[in-house]
Protein backbone atom coordinates (compact mmCIF):
# COMPACT_ATOMS: atom_id res chain seq x y z
CA UNK A 1 0.00 0.00 0.00
CA UNK A 2 1.24 3.39 -0.52
CA UNK A 3 1.68 6.17 1.52
CA UNK A 4 -0.82 8.14 0.16
CA UNK A 5 -3.33 4.87 0.91
CA UNK A 6 -2.07 4.84 4.91
CA UNK A 7 -2.48 8.44 5.51
CA UNK A 8 -6.00 8.41 6.17
CA UNK A 9 -5.95 5.33 8.05
CA UNK A 10 -3.59 6.87 10.40
CA UNK A 11 -5.88 10.43 10.49
CA UNK A 12 -8.51 8.13 11.39
CA UNK A 13 -7.02 6.85 14.52
CA UNK A 14 -5.15 3.50 12.37
CA UNK A 15 -1.85 1.91 12.70
CA UNK A 16 0.48 1.37 9.89
CA UNK A 17 3.87 -0.04 9.20
CA UNK A 18 6.35 -0.78 6.09
CA UNK A 19 7.23 -4.44 5.82
CA UNK A 20 10.49 -3.60 4.56
CA UNK A 21 11.65 -2.12 8.00
CA UNK A 22 13.73 -4.68 10.49
CA UNK A 23 11.62 -5.74 12.91
CA UNK A 24 12.22 -3.99 15.78
CA UNK A 25 9.60 -1.05 14.73
CA UNK A 26 6.00 -1.62 15.55
CA UNK A 27 3.34 0.45 14.05
CA UNK A 28 3.03 4.29 13.54
CA UNK A 29 0.48 6.49 14.78
CA UNK A 30 -0.53 9.85 14.73
CA UNK A 31 -1.70 11.74 17.68
CA UNK A 32 -3.76 14.55 18.12
CA UNK A 33 -5.88 16.69 20.74
CA UNK A 34 -3.00 17.12 22.81
CA UNK A 35 -1.95 20.22 24.83
CA UNK A 36 1.24 21.20 26.32
CA UNK A 37 0.86 23.56 29.54
CA UNK A 38 -2.49 24.24 28.54
CA UNK A 39 -1.38 25.16 25.04
CA UNK A 40 -2.72 23.17 21.98
CA UNK A 41 -0.10 21.12 20.29
CA UNK A 42 -0.46 20.54 16.56
CA UNK A 43 -0.70 17.05 15.42
CA UNK A 44 2.18 14.46 15.35
CA UNK A 45 3.52 10.75 14.08
CA UNK A 46 4.97 8.59 16.92
CA UNK A 47 6.81 5.50 16.15
CA UNK A 48 6.80 2.44 18.79
CA UNK A 49 9.23 0.17 18.80
CA UNK A 50 10.12 -2.93 20.98
CA UNK A 51 13.59 -1.44 21.79
CA UNK A 52 13.10 2.30 23.00
CA UNK A 53 8.69 2.66 23.39
CA UNK A 54 7.68 5.64 21.59
CA UNK A 55 9.51 8.27 19.37
CA UNK A 56 8.65 11.33 17.35
CA UNK A 57 8.61 9.93 13.69
CA UNK A 58 8.79 12.00 10.19
CA UNK A 59 8.58 10.01 7.42
CA UNK A 60 11.63 9.56 5.02
CA UNK A 61 11.56 10.36 1.19
CA UNK A 62 11.48 6.69 1.12
CA UNK A 63 9.01 6.18 3.10
CA UNK A 64 6.71 8.67 1.25
CA UNK A 65 7.68 6.60 -2.03
CA UNK A 66 7.20 3.42 -0.78
CA UNK A 67 4.08 0.64 -1.94
CA UNK A 68 5.17 -1.73 0.88
CA UNK A 69 2.80 0.04 3.70
CA UNK A 70 0.57 -2.07 5.55
CA UNK A 71 -2.36 -1.67 8.38
CA UNK A 72 -1.59 -3.09 11.37
CA UNK A 73 -4.67 -4.77 13.45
Amino acid sequence: MTFEKILPILKQGGKAIRQQWNGDEEFVIVVENQTFAGVPVTPYMLIKTTSEGYSSFAPTVCDVLADDWQVVV
